[in-house]
């Protein structure tokens, strides 16, 4: 009988202190633990908050380097059309931008590829009707313009 009475003292003390135990946390999670918790799942978000922002970055950095890499490459083949492409016929030097337009638009619209050209060192606008890689061609296609389309086209090289 003396171990009944034991027993049942101890399970009277046991379920009178379960709120002592559950908030000291040694059978469960007690308020630290879920705060800690919460604390470290804030940090989680707040790393891959701050990587989606670097992979942004990254992203943006390439299409920058992209977008200046194309600027750069058609440079370049801008350049080395020009070296290539250096003697012009002329039919008309323009000093107002909107004439020089106008004239350009007029041989366009007789089927030539006319481009206009700043001068080196001055302000004339130059409308130049064809191109040509070498020279002794634009002579030939220049004495065609003199007798057919302009005669006082000329012709422009482009160092």
């Amino acid at each position: 009988m003396k171990t009944a009475i034991t027993i049942f003292m101890a399970l009277t003390v046991l379920a009178s202190s379960c709120r002592f135990i559950e908030e000291k946390g040694w059978f469960g999670k007690s308020d630290t633990e879920d705060e800690e918790l919460a604390v470290l799942q804030a940090r989680q978000d707040s790393i891959r908050v701050a990587d989606s922002i670097q992979a942004e970055k990254e992203k943006m950095m390439a299409a920058e380097k992209a977008r200046v890499d194309s600027i750069r490459a058609a440079e370049q083949a801008q350049r080395e059309w020009q070296e290539r492409f250096k003697y012009h016929i002329i039919v008309g030097s323009f000093l107002t931008p909107e004439y020089a337009d106008d004239f350009r638009d007029y041989y366009q619209s007789m089927g030539y590829d006319a481009k206009i050209i700043e001068g080196p060192q001055n302000r004339f606008n130059l409308v130049s009707a064809e191109v040509h890689d070498k020279l002794n061609e634009a002579v030939k296609r220049l004495v065609q313009y003199q007798d057919t389309v302009n005669f006082e086209a000329w012709i422009y090289i482009n160092d």
